[in-house]
């Protein structure tokens, strides 16, 4: 708030105090925040992060016990008692679970650099006006987002093209998200059009220009988009489900699902655990580390780029 002189009879300036009821000078939201409004905040902060932090705490602890601690807690483990990394040796000992990680691995790279090249290329030939037909095909990928074909007819297509039991059936029918497109068409339609026209005059074709120009511009949009792709390839399950019959192929997120579930395990595990050489929720919770570990070790490097990667690329101008 400022203050209003208030000049007397002796010209000598003074200091009007402001009235308490006087309207602020700024909007609310602007003011300095109260102490309360720090506490409020603090607290709500600490249960969320709690809410979050503690029941993944309660995995990973699980997951490094021995049978003897799962049995004494009763189950899942709080606090723990001494640490062993048997369930992890056993899952990585060259058995059904390290197979299905080298799969989902293997479908992740090879998915997520396959996407982001179509969503790329579509992204920046959408964001041309001057492209042929960019408009009605606009609309086309537009109307795919309200109107999908189904269960039954995707999966007709799949079986017709041959590519059950295959490891593209894994990356195809889901490689390409509209959402992610139109957030980089409008990523790419905020670079400066004077800079791509004194491209084109030095001489530069559209693939140079997207390659030494539009893509190094678009840093930001580019990670987040990649993580979200690599993020949908690693979690995918629904696909593998249906259009996969051999189990040698599955990823790793259907043979954590076969664990938790009990429906079937294999051999060597299912051996030392009837023996009592290993606690099945030990397995359970190994898995469970194993499928969260990458999301959680790429999330913190692409982290800076989701507000402005989001933001402007969501909102033109």
């Amino acid at each position: 708030m400022t203050a209003v002189l208030d000049r007397s009879a002796d010209d000598r300036p003074r200091v009007k105090k402001p009235s308490p009821w006087a309207a602020p000078s700024r909007p609310v939201w602007e003011e300095p925040p109260s102490k309360a409004g720090l506490a409020g905040k603090g607290i709500a902060l600490f249960f969320a992060c709690f809410a979050i932090l503690f029941p993944l705490w309660i995995v990973i602890v699980t997951s490094l016990q021995s049978k003897k601690a799962i049995d004494e807690a009763g189950g899942l483990v709080v606090i723990p008692k001494g640490i062993t990394f048997v369930a992890y040796q056993e899952l990585l000992s060259g058995g059904q679970v390290q197979r299905a990680a080298l799969v989902s691995v293997g479908v992740t790279v090879v998915g997520t650099l396959f996407s982001m090249t179509v969503s790329i290329l579509c992204a920046y030939g959408l964001s041309r006006s001057g492209s042929l037909g960019h408009r009605w095909i606009l609309m086309t990928l537009l109307a795919t987002m309200f109107f999908g074909a189904g269960l039954i007819p995707t999966y007709l297509l799949v079986q017709a093209l041959g590519l059950t039991d295959t490891y593209l059936a894994l990356i195809l029918p889901s490689a390409v998200s509209v959402f992610n497109i139109l957030v980089l068409r409008a990523f790419f339609m905020n670079i400066s059009q004077e800079l791509i026209d004194s491209a084109r005059i030095d001489g530069a074709g559209d693939w140079r220009i997207l390659w030494r120009i539009v893509m190094p511009l678009s840093r930001a949009v580019i990670a987040v988009i990649a993580l979200f792709y690599a993020v949908g390839y690693w979690s995918a399950w629904f696909n593998a489900s249906i259009y996969l019959t051999d189990q040698d192929m599955m990823p790793l997120q259907n043979v954590m699902i076969q664990l938790v579930q009990k429906q079937e395990r294999p051999v060597g595990l299912q051996t030392q655990i009837n023996t009592g050489q290993l606690s099945p929720l030990a397995i359970q919770m190994a898995v469970m580390v194993m499928a969260l570990l990458p999301v959680a070790v790429m999330s913190p490097f692409v982290q800076k780029h989701f507000k402005k990667g989001m933001l402007t690329g969501a909102v033109k101008g």
